[in-house]
């Protein structure tokens, strides 16, 4: 399937009529939001959504409004040719590429917001102010554009998939949420766009982000106690050179403290440079 095989809109109004389409003819509608510069984890969420629905909308947006002063809204690279290419290899059927005017016709001032307050001012929430009002806004948004029966986000942001699942559970949104594991490069590194800011040296490093969260889960899976282990993985990382935003163990349902009983994950926030990397690791399947 060639890149001119697959069909791009840009407006919400053809975006609408192409999906009535389909679900007249009882066709099953899955849907993968992304920011764009796509890698074989986005391509991944493709293929996972495709064995849930008929046919899968991609979405390409670069979301001014989870962007904070300073961050890199202006360099997060826009690579939308490649991103066609690669969607219609995988056999995306649609892909919807709005503008920042159709997202927000009324701008920044008039920008009504969704909120997840439980989750959204902790961990990556705590360090980046604003950030998730900014994504549950557009997947909101991006829901009600699209309707699908199914959409799939990656497990690689914890944080964001749980925000995302509160948001369909709070606002009644007849969505399934189907979770997509991380993939990972051969030395452990999460597949990321943003892999591509690092330089040399510091993609070396980088995988010892994956070897802290298999240290910092295997010390707590062990018995030891949470807060110790985590400070041990933020020296391993600060070792390296990382800046850490944080080591956190918490439970994997609601990011509360771990608690006997329930599921617990491992998240990392660090920064090499000026690239800002998160990654997580399960303890309890």
């Amino acid at each position: 399937m060639s890149a001119a095989a697959i069909e791009r809109v840009h407006e919400i109004a053809v975006l609408r009529a192409r999906i009535a389409a389909w679900r007249a003819a009882a066709l099953r509608v899955g849907f993968v939001p992304t920011m764009g510069n796509l890698h074989e984890g986005h391509l991944a969420l493709v293929d996972l959504a495709r064995r849930h629905a008929d046919r899968v909308v991609a979405s390409v947006f670069v979301n001014p409004t989870q962007f904070g002063p300073g961050e890199d809204y202006a360099r997060y690279p826009r690579t939308l040719e490649a991103d066609a290419a690669a969607l219609a290899a995988r056999g995306c059927d649609l892909l919807y590429a709005p503008t920042v005017e159709a997202m927000y016709p009324d701008g920044s001032q008039g920008l009504v917001e969704v909120r997840v307050p439980a989750l959204d001012d902790v961990l990556c929430g705590a360090f980046r102010p604003g950030h998730f009002r900014g994504v549950a806004t557009v997947v909101a948004k991006l829901l009600n554009q699209v309707q699908p029966e199914v959409a799939v986000f990656g497990e690689k942001d914890w944080q964001q998939l749980l925000v995302v699942r509160a948001l369909v559970r709070g606002l009644d949104l007849p969505v399934e949420i189907v979770p997509g594991p991380t993939l990972r490069e051969s030395d452990g590194l999460a597949m990321s766009s943003r892999n591509q800011y690092l330089s040399a040296d510091e993609r070396r490093r980088a995988s010892v982000i994956y070897a802290t969260l298999i240290q910092v889960a295997d010390a707590v899976r062990g018995g030891q106690d949470p807060v110790a282990a985590e400070s041990s993985g933020r020296s391993a990382l600060e070792a390296e050179g990382f800046v850490v935003d944080y080591v956190a163990v918490r439970s994997a349902g609601d990011l509360g403290p771990p608690a006997a009983g329930r599921p617990r994950i491992v998240l990392i926030a660090a920064r090499l440079g000026s690239t800002r990397l998160i990654d997580n690791l399960l303890v309890d399947r």
